[in-house]
């Protein structure tokens, strides 16, 4: 009996001390690129897309007003060019325990062109930093993605 006891007190012990899923800090988790390369030749209309899964507990992200806008923080690691983002108006989806996949278009973050070229690109393989910042200025950890991307670049 005394055992028994003691064991349901451990369980309450451990299922009472989880970690929250939700951070006041928003988190970002690297999912996909999609497709996993591109080219300085690249349009716009065909940029390469970054797949972040973001979790908040406030859920406060997104676009309120021009001066109130989060944004996703983007580091080139081979150039070192940094870029950012603005979210799009999440007002009607966003709430406490936010969960959401959001797509990043790279094609600012890669200095891509619509000009087509004949020439033979060199080609690189990019990694990216990533971050997010809510509106009241809480910074995400920061992660590095992890699988590869192919960029060509032209002489």
């Amino acid at each position: 009996m005394r055992y028994s006891l003691l064991f349901a007190i451990a369980i309450l012990f451990f299922t009472a001390c989880k970690k929250d899923k939700y951070t006041t800090a928003p988190q970002i988790v690297f999912k996909s690129f999609n497709p996993g390369e591109a080219s300085t030749y690249t349009r716009s209309s065909d940029q390469p897309i970054m797949v972040l899964e973001i979790t908040d507990a406030e859920g406060d992200l997104g676009n309120i007003s021009p001066t109130e806008i989060s944004k996703v923080y983007i580091k080139n690691m081979l150039t070192n060019k940094e870029d950012s983002i603005d979210f799009p108006d999440l007002r009607s989806v966003s709430k406490s325990n936010f969960k959401a996949n959001i797509e990043v278009g790279l094609f600012s973050v890669l200095g891509g062109r619509d000009l087509p070229f004949s020439q033979r690109p060199y080609q690189d393989n990019l990694q990216f930093e990533i971050y997010v910042k809510d509106f009241a200025k809480n910074k995400s950890n920061v992660i590095l993605t992890d699988k590869p991307f192919i960029f060509y670049t032209l002489p």
